[in-house]
């Protein structure tokens, strides 16, 4: 009863630490990203809820990729901390073998291989998915961010902007370039080889408003090859429908895995998505969400041969960390080529069971033989 609440007692310690280095990991990464997520609000005028949404959202997106690194932080820590304490030595002393200590860890170790699948295989494609609609969804909340002074911006698709000066929502000399059609509102002819140029010589920005004075608008006509002039004295653009260019359509790593699995599904009909090259990307990323986590365990045996009774230069704790870092970051090397060599793919999804073998039997026998050697 007491052995059983040891064991309780580590799993969860092993558990928490993991839990609270691996939220340490994905904060500081998030606050490096959101950096760069100002973009949609500077530059391309989103609402500041938008941009907090859609931070929150991709941190689903970053935390998979710290977990074999806090796993590995947190299962060496917990051993060497025990290990310093004498704790371990009261264990074997009181009859636990260490194999069973191993057992354990691996058990830790397959509850984070499967929160592991479940966060990259499913909640994370869909959150971040889940991020990139709020892009699609989500209108311009106002022009006035995009518009800076003396610099040419090209914030929305198609259409190229300048001013001279800008005080608050006061613009000089504004210059518009149109040649997506995106105000085709403007002119009687719809067609979509009109290019619309507007200047105005004073304007003035409300949210997605633009009220121009004393200008100019020029249609030219590409496929007649002629110019059509309307003067004005004031003028009003509504900005509603221009779009932004921000990546709108999902990309794989947006994608839902079972969508991904289908373009190797016989018999199944194939998404859009599934053209021959991007089938050498889909791989990577299916083996990244499905093949990857099933590393953790190895993770787990390699940092056990701390528990050996002699340690020496191949295995102190200072080479099990490298030895264990070295595999995160060739299983992150390799997968990249998971999807151009038919030799790594196989590799690479045998390597797992055959190291986990491999190491499960090495740690038996040494602990046996310190076990014959008392």
């Amino acid at each position: 009863m007491l052995q059983n609440k040891i064991y309780q007692n580590f799993f969860i310690e092993i558990l928490k630490t993991f839990l609270i280095i691996l939220l340490g990991l994905s904060v500081i990464a998030l606050t490096v990203r959101a950096v760069n997520f100002l973009d949609l609000i500077v530059d391309s005028g989103y609402p500041v809820t938008t941009y907090f949404k859609y931070s929150f959202l991709n941190l689903f997106g970053i935390a998979p990729k710290f977990i074999p690194l806090a796993y590995l932080v947190s299962i060496l820590i917990f051993i060497v901390k025990h290990r310093n304490d004498s704790e371990f030595i009261i264990l074997w002393t009181s009859g636990v073998k260490k194999i069973q200590i191993v057992n354990l860890f691996l058990i830790s170790s397959f509850a984070i291989l499967i929160f592991y699948l479940f966060l990259s295989a499913l909640f994370s494609p869909f959150a971040l998915n889940k991020s990139r609609g709020l892009l699609n969804n989500d209108q311009l909340n106002s022009f006035l961010p995009t518009v800076k002074s003396q610099q040419f911006s090209n914030a929305f698709e198609n259409l190229t902007y300048i001013v001279e000066k800008k005080v608050n929502n006061e613009v000089k000399n504004i210059f518009l370039y149109d040649t997506g059609n995106n105000l085709k509102n403007l002119s009687a002819d719809s067609s979509s080889d009109t290019i619309t140029t507007i200047a105005a010589e004073k304007g003035l920005i409300k949210k997605n408003k633009l009220f121009l004075f004393d200008g100019q608008i020029i249609f030219f006509d590409q496929n007649k090859n002629k110019n059509n002039m309307v003067s004005f004295e004031q003028f009003t653009i509504n900005l509603d429908e221009l779009n932004t260019q921000t990546i709108k359509k999902p990309k794989l790593q947006e994608t839902s895995t079972i969508i991904l699995l289908k373009c190797f599904l016989p018999k199944i009909t194939k998404p859009l998505i599934c053209t021959p090259e991007a089938k050498k990307e889909i791989l990577p990323q299916l083996f990244r969400r499905l093949v990857l986590p099933f590393y953790i365990p190895i993770i787990t045996l390699i940092s056990s041969f701390l528990l050996l009774k002699k340690q020496n230069f191949f295995s102190n704790r200072i080479s099990i960390f490298i030895y264990n870092f070295i595999l995160i970051v060739l299983t992150e090397l390799i997968i990249r080529f998971t999807g151009l060599n038919y030799f790594l793919r196989i590799l690479y999804l045998i390597s797992p069971f055959l190291l986990f073998f491999l190491f499960y039997f090495s740690l038996s026998l040494k602990f046996s033989k310190e076990t014959k050697s008392i």
